[in-house]
This record gives structure tokens, sequence and C-alpha cells, in this order.
């Protein structure tokens, strides 16, 4: 039962990330802009920031290498990274402070030079924004900055899975899910249908275990490492049975620590998948590379417009519209002299007519504050404003209250995020960062109880 559990949450969380976290128009703006070549536009639309010089990698390893990374930023699909980025419960939210390796250049057996992604620490996450940036295993050439985590993590690694975020390969994608080679449930052990219902992708393990094994020149070992969550570990062993891979748990630590790690991207099963499989999500809703890749065979919808009739409002015992007119949100059926009058008696205390007491409420706390609110999370200020601007109208005044606060507090946030990248700012906490987080000594159940002492 828990599994089922932690299943459907891990698919009501990448549900809402297909919702909000890569908005359609980005996709637009940036696929335009990569198919003309001008890829730093890309990266532009999509939010990610270029921190490399590659004028100065031609100077220091030379022009071939340098041609190849090129290469391989004009091809970065900068909207299919972002769609695939790993994430973290319960908002959806970009993983903070991590570093993850998107390509490696060198001489064989001799990759030193990485090409990586990059995310903010928490408290400087507004504006959800990534950074591509080459980091030398040397120490040299990296403009990382105060970032925490510099160095590529090996667990959250896409250079060994390009098809997420390489366009020239995204059609591979459907192979290195398994959709192609459908398992067969009759011939597999106990346990790999308990690892399954947690989302494992059980059936890929023995294939995707060679393909790390060959990129770190340890193709005559048979062991990889694989992380599940929290402290839950398995050694996963190559063998020949049907299955290709046996799991081990509670293999000793430093057993553990010796062996590669399988990347995160290819111990689950795809989200995008899952959700199709559990069909909480169509082909509408699908990055158009990840569609072309999941379900070539599908006509792909685009999602539908924003706009909305007048809505209904009971009162006076009638049912009353209000609507836009002029870019403001006005009631319909009710003449001026009438509004202007319940407007006086609104300011004398009195009570207001309740056509007018839902465009207070609209401004105040829209009953799409919910979806505004996420956008803002995401780092979709111009999705927010739209739908704020088609809630309200474009002339539309915002009165204090929780919608004009959750703007506030995006805005500020954003700031944060640029005095870290400045450099300016190099503490570990911020004054703007999300309000939901708080500090582990203000929580219900601190992990220390004693206070802290007064200085």
């Amino acid at each position: 039962m828990r599994s089922t559990v932690n299943g459907q949450s891990r698919l009501s969380l990448w549900r809402h990330v297909r919702e909000f976290a890569v908005p359609p128009s980005m996709i637009t703006s940036a696929t335009a802009r990569r198919v003309v070549g001008d890829w730093a536009g890309a990266c532009a639309a999509a939010r990610v920031d270029v921190d490399l010089d590659l004028r100065a990698v031609t100077r220091a390893a030379g022009r071939e290498l340098a041609a190849r990374i090129r290469a391989d930023l004009r091809h970065l699909a900068p909207d299919l990274l972002r769609w695939h980025m790993p994430r973290i419960a319960p908002d959806g939210l970009l993983r903070p402070g991590l570093t993850l390796s998107l390509a490696r250049y060198g001489p064989e057996g001799d990759k030193t030079l990485h090409l990586v992604a990059r995310t903010p620490p928490g408290w400087a996450d507004g504006g959800q924004r990534i950074s591509l940036a080459l980091w030398d295993e040397a120490g040299s050439g990296d403009r990382a900055g105060n970032h925490p985590h510099p160095r590529p993590n090996p667990r959250f690694r896409l250079d060994l899975h390009r098809h997420l975020w390489d366009a020239r390969r995204s059609v591979e994608l459907r192979a290195r899910s398994g959709l192609d080679h459908p398992p067969d449930d009759n011939r597999h052990p106990p346990e790999h249908d308990r690892l399954r219902d947690l989302g494992c992708a059980v059936d890929r393990w023995a294939a995707e275990a060679r393909v790390l094994l060959h990129a770190e020149d340890r193709a005559a070992e048979t062991a990889v490492a694989a992380r599940l969550g929290g402290r839950r570990r398995l050694v996963l062993e190559l063998t020949g049975g049907p299955d290709g891979v046996r799991a081990v748990p509670g293999a000793a630590a430093r057993r553990l620590a010796a062996l590669p790690v399988l990347p995160d991207a290819a111990t689950w099963v795809p989200p995008d998948v899952a959700l199709l499989r559990a069909g909480l999500i169509g082909a509408d809703l699908l990055h158009p590379l990840v569609a072309a890749a999941l379900v070539p065979d599908r006509p792909v919808i685009g999602p539908s417009d924003l706009s909305t009739g007048p809505r209904l409002v009971e009162c006076r015992g009638a049912q009353h519209r209000i609507g836009l007119v002029d870019g403001v949100l006005v009631p319909l059926d009710h003449d001026p002299v009438e509004i202007r009058r319940e407007e006086l008696l609104a300011a004398l205390t009195g009570t207001p007519l309740a056509c007018l007491r839902a465009i207070d409420e609209a401004h105040r706390r829209p009953e799409q504050l919910v979806d505004i609110r996420a956008r803002l999370d995401h780092g979709d200020t111009v999705g927010a404003l739209a739908a704020v601007e088609n809630l309200l109208g474009p002339e539309a005044t915002l009165p204090d209250g929780v919608l004009r606060d959750e703007l506030a507090t995006a805005a500020l946030r954003q700031v944060t995020c640029g005095l870290f990248r400045s450099g300016l700012v190099d503490t570990t906490r911020s004054i703007h960062a999300r309000p939901t987080r708080r500090p582990r000594d203000h929580r219900g159940h601190p992990r220390n109880a004693r206070h802290p002492v007064s200085r």
C-alpha cells in the first residue's frame, strides 16, 4: 500500500510540473531561436544563463575542442533540459544547489572537461533559473562563484542521457524508456514487482548499468550502486539470467562507496512515460520533442486559450454577470448610478452588492490564486501576469491582499537571485527566501530543540 501511495504522490508532483514548469510560450520561443542557430537566444528564452566563454576555451584547449562544445550548444534544447531537470517535492521546483554534467570532453579515457548545468541554492531560486558553465576536473576556468556545489553530482548526470537535452537525439527517449520492448511480467521475481510499484525502471537497469560501466572505463566489472531515495541503497549485479540484473539490498557502505552510481535518470521510469500509462497526461501537454518520441502516431493539440467569458454571480436573487470592459473587471447587469451608490455605501462600512463583493474578492484572493502562485513559483512571471490580466483586466489596480503579496514576494525573490548571480550575496540564507521553508529551529519538531544562544 505504501509503495502505491508513494507512486501516486510522485505522479501528482510530475503532473503539476508538466502543467506549470515549462510553459508552451517558453517552448515556442526557445525552439524558434534554436532552429535558426541562435543557441544563446534559445537559452535566454528558456531562462538559462550562459556562464562560459568559448573564446577562452579556444585559447586554452584549441579550436577542435571548442568546436565540439559549440556544436553541442547549437543543438542544446534548453527548454527540453528544463523539462527533464531533477525536481523536489512538494512543489516540483528545480533541485536547488545542483551541478550536473551534460557532456564530457577530452581524449578518450581522460574526459576531464564537463559542460554542466547548475541551479542556484534554495534561498536564491527566484525565477527558477538554470546556468550553463564549463567545469574542469583540474579546477581551472570555472566561474562557479559562490555556488554551494560546483562539482558535478554523479547521481544527477545527463551526459549518459543526451536525449534529455540534445535535440538531435531526443527520439532515443522511447528506446531508453523501454517502450519498444515491454517486460514479460511472468518471468520476474516478486522483488522486481515491488520495485516497479515504486516507479523503478527495473527492466532497463541491466542495459543502463552497462552504459555506465563502459563510460567509466570499468566494463570488466559487474556491479553498480543505485539510490532509491532517502537512505535506501541497492547494489545491482549484472547476471546472465532473464532479468540481466540482481538487486542486492543492505550492502556494506564501503562497497557502495567504491561503485559507480546509476544516474537518477536511469533508476526511475521517466515521468512522462508513467503519466501516459496512468492516463494523467495527453500528448497535448507533453513537450513536442517528448511527444514525438513517445506518441509519434498521435496528433498533438495545442493548449487551450486562457480567455474566458463573463462569470456568473448570485446577486439579489438573480444570476448576474461580471466581465472585462475596457480592460477592467466590472459588473455587467447594474447601471452606473446604482454602482456608484453601492460603492459609497461600502465606503461607509455598509454591505455592497454581491457583484461588487465578487470583484473585490477576485482582486484580493482570486479563485485562480493557486495556479497563479504555481506559475510564480516556477518562474513563469509572464504567464502569471497573463493569468491576472485575463482575470482582472490589464488596467486593474490591485488592492492590498494575498494576490498583491504573492506578486511582490516573487519580484523580491528574483532580485535575490540576481544578487546571488552577481556575487553580491554569499550568505546561506536570504530574507527573501521562500516563506514556506522555515528554519529548522522554527519548525514544529526541530532536530535541535534547544533555543539558540543570544549573542
